[in-house]
């Protein structure tokens, strides 16, 4: 199975005397008019965004700082041109099959050997910088402003790291305020949206980041502004002596190093004009860069046992659990009695210390477990530190290939920075070359590596589930559930590790390391492994306690995270509540999330096929509550014109299977 991506050309055509509004501004509009693109050259190169006639951002400059010169200082133009296409995309391991966009183009050609591309969509504008130059360049930094036309309430996620703002998981709730109020004394990872008003609301993404650095945020309130900032190139580094972890300890004075002739990353804005669009935007993936592995038919995805979340934590066994070959036989056993196709071995399966991943520990026969994972039907996955990888990395993924390890889970990037990013890219291309799958964690947001690469399943870059494990009620994970899937899922999937079987209310709820627990209901965690876009899919907990609630199990278990064929957000508000359908052939499952209020969810089965399906329904229990664990399983007959209503508990939720008789 090859990836395809046919482009089909229009029409193409030179800027006629029509789009010019006099010698130095130029407009381009969405194909449906909605979106329009001001572009204008003056002393320097900015730009204006309206939707539906009411201007949006407004003279957002944008330059490029190279050693020699500034591209967008005293701009000459050479040339425009203007092109509408139309594109279809195959896509792997999405929220659909395929998606068909189109767009206008207007490429713009400068004095000075560079371009700018823009690209209006119906939902978004995008643009990017192109450089047509012999020699080596260097980027002393580059120049977005993203200035809002009115005082807009912004969301937010800031750095979490005080002595390198650019080093950390990439993992913080919202911080929500007006522009004019934002703290501007942190920098912010993207995605990050603003609300304009009338449900109107512009995010903030990038796409196709390659030998380049990713781009942060930064509020200035005065200016009502959000400007972009970039980590330094790195320059000197020392080791983590826990995880043999590099680290950067002195960056240069420049941001990028790289070859002349060279596309830039895009730079988004994804417009939306109700709240259930921001989830299945489809941008970010549209703009990545096509598929380069070629064959991707050996790509397996699917749902994972996982052991670091509950910490090995079995009980009522004749053995004592730990990193030993008892424990793991245990997790393969509980794995192929659910039909789970992953075991993740995590850290400790070799000593972290050592930052030899070549050597595993004596406890542990790594041959014998792969071979009685394989005659269960279930592979494994090997965790492991990004640099680590890196520094063996083809030797590592030769020896573990053979030997029949299904993938790795690589971990601890927490930079962005293009040597960071170069990284990424080098241990993506040669996991594929040995047929090896990649679940990247410490890492930055998508940015639609997963298309270009098959073989990344998923990405962390999420508030989950493991910071339950230390964070306080404080860190109100019911409200992230239910902001994050409408900004961070924009840019691509989430391996959030939900799968919580110890739930707890607000007044109840308190960090435990070694037996956490969720924040909200039961309820809330089933219908994560349907609300969330994650083609590899954890279930945190431990298997002792999930085979005292096997019935969530079974649920959880027949959801399909792979193969999905539709996907339709029925219902929504930011930052209060979520409802989320998706079709595999002709059966539906719905998932709903609520923040900490309690609310009644109405649901219209109108999206059904013809027929009778049977409905098993997970809901919160009458005391849900206070009893978070508190649930009510259900099954009645329906059809398109049934409807259901569904009460959800604070910090609740319901997930529903719709299947087709």
């Amino acid at each position: 199975m090859v990836q395809k991506s046919l482009l089909t050309l229009v029409s193409l055509l030179v800027l006629s005397l029509g789009n010019v509004l006099n010698a130095k501004e130029y407009v381009v509009s969405s194909p449906d008019k909605a979106i329009q693109m001001k572009l204008v050259v003056e002393e320097d190169i900015s730009y204006d965004v309206m939707y539906h006639g009411k201007t949006l951002m407004k003279q957002n400059q944008i330059a490029l700082e190279l050693s020699n010169g500034i591209l967008g200082q005293s701009p000459v133009v050479k040339k425009v041109k203007q092109k509408a296409f139309q594109e279809h995309v195959d896509c792997f391991n999405y929220r659909c099959p395929s998606f068909d966009v189109s767009y206008n183009e207007m490429y713009v050609t400068f004095k000075g050997d560079y371009a700018l591309a823009f690209r209006v969509y119906n939902d978004g504008v995008a643009y990017r910088w192109e450089t047509k130059m012999k020699e080596d360049i260097v980027v002393r930094n580059e120049q977005a402003d993203f200035n809002w036309a009115e005082d807009y309430v912004v969301y937010l996620p800031f750095t979490t790291s005080k002595k390198d703002p650019y080093a950390m998981a990439f993992q913080n709730i919202y911080a929500v305020s007006k522009i004019s109020e934002a703290d501007d004394s942190k920098v912010a990872f993207l995605p990050v949206t603003a609300d304009c008003g009338d449900g109107v609301k512009v995010t903030i993404l990038e796409s196709d980041l390659e030998n380049y650095p990713g781009m942060f945020v930064l509020a200035d309130p005065k200016a009502r502004a959000l400007k972009a900032d970039f980590a330094e190139y790195p320059e000197e580094y020392a080791v983590n002596s826990t995880r043999a972890m590099k680290y950067v300890t002195k960056r240069s004075n420049d941001i990028a190093r790289c070859e002349g002739m060279r596309f830039f990353p895009w730079r988004i804005m994804a417009i939306t004009s109700d709240d259930t669009q921001m989830p299945v935007n489809n941008l970010v993936y549209a703009l990545a860069s096509p598929n380069r592995i070629g064959d991707y038919s050996w790509v397996k995805s699917g749902k994972v046992a996982w052991d670091w979340w509950n910490d090995w934590g079995i009980w009522n066994v004749d053995f004592k659990a730990g990193i030993n070959m008892d424990t793991y036989k245990h997790y393969i056993d509980f794995a192929a009695e659910n039909k789970i196709g992953y075991v993740v071995l995590d850290e400790g399966w070799y000593n972290p210390k050592s930052g030899d991943m070549l050597t595993v520990i004596p406890e542990l026969n790594l041959e014998e477990l792969i071979a009685y994972g394989k005659s269960k039907g279930v592979d494994l996955i090997l965790w492991t530190v990004f640099n680590v990888l890196d520094d063996q990395l083809e030797e590592a993924c030769k020896k573990y290939s053979e030997m029949g390890i299904s993938g790795f889970k690589v971990d601890f990037l927490d930079r962005d920075d293009q040597t960071g990013v170069e990284m990424v890219y080098r241990i993506a291309e040669m996991t594929a070359k040995y047929h090896l799958t990649l679940d990247l964690h410490g890492i930055y947001k998508p940015t639609g590596l997963n298309r270009t690469f098959p073989n990344i399943i998923n990405f962390e870059s999420v508030f989950g589930m493991e910071e339950m494990k230390w964070s306080t009620v404080e860190k109100d994970m019911m409200e992230y559930d239910v902001t994050m899937p409408f900004i961070r899922m924009m840019c691509g999937p989430i391996d959030y590790t939900p799968g919580a079987m110890r739930n707890a209310t607000k007044k109840d709820f308190q960090p435990i390391y070694y037996n956490p627990m969720s924040q909200g209901t039961r309820c809330h965690q089933l219908a994560t492994y349907i609300v969330h876009d994650s083609p590899l899919t954890m279930l945190a907990d431990n298997p002792t306690i999930y085979r005292q609630e096997q019935p969530c199990v079974d649920f959880i278990c027949s959801v399909p995270n792979t193969g999905i064929d539709e996907t339709r957000v029925l219902q929504g508000k930011m930052g209060e509540y979520i409802v989320t359908a998706r079709r595999v052939g002709k059966n539906w499952y719905v998932g709903g999330l609520t923040d900490w209020n309690a609310r009644t969810v109405k649901l219209d089965l109108s999206f059904l096929g013809e027929g009778n399906y049977e409905a098993v329904l997970f809901s919160d229990g009458v005391n849900a509550a206070k009893q978070a664990a508190d649930y009510k399983k259900t099954e009645q007959t329906v059809e398109r014109s049934s409807s259901l209503q569904i009460d959800l508990a604070p910090g609740g939720g319901f997930a529903l299977s719709l299947i087709q008789k």
